[in-house]
């Protein structure tokens, strides 16, 4: 079942924030630093936050099986871009022990239809390209690149 993400959701959510910052620190260790990208008290924030809606997979005992942290997003009256409403994946994971069990894709079709509801252009989210199973995901789902952003380490 997938719903909106609560407090009582805030460690297992934590424990699925080190398992990706992990996989970015492994594949990235240059970038990334082993940690969490959000505290509990940013997380207890978050949730109240109707802009960045987080939901959540969970099992028959409503125990947590993984996220997907979302953020709308919206241009307006500016210079360049037009004014469309996105959907953004800020975060998206599945615990790793369950992977490979639909979880991953039913998190990212809420959030399509999360996104339909309330009226988005589109759904938009980044992957690092060190993170070669996320890409492959993405792509399975029919996600198509927007933007490429490139480096020169010096």
């Amino acid at each position: 079942m997938i719903r909106f993400a609560k407090e009582k959701d805030i460690p297992k959510m934590g424990d699925l924030l080190s398992q990706v910052d992990l996989v970015h620190h492994n594949g990235r260790p240059d970038i990334f630093k082993i940690g969490k990208k959000y505290s509990d008290s940013e997380l207890k924030e978050l949730l109240r936050d109707s802009q960045r809606p987080i939901l959540v997979s969970v099992d028959e005992n409503d125990d947590v099986m993984g996220y997907c942290f979302c953020i709308y997003q919206q241009h307006t009256d500016n210079s360049v871009l037009t004014d469309i409403k996105t959907l953004y994946i800020d975060d998206l994971c599945v615990d790793e022990n369950l992977r490979g069990k639909h979880i991953g894709k039913e998190l990212y079709e809420a959030a399509v239809r999360l996104a339909k509801d309330n009226g988005c252009y589109n759904l938009t989210l980044n992957v690092w390209s060190c993170n070669q199973s996320a890409m492959k995901f993405y792509e399975a789902q029919g996600l198509l690149p927007q933007k490429i952003c490139m480096e020169k380490i010096l």
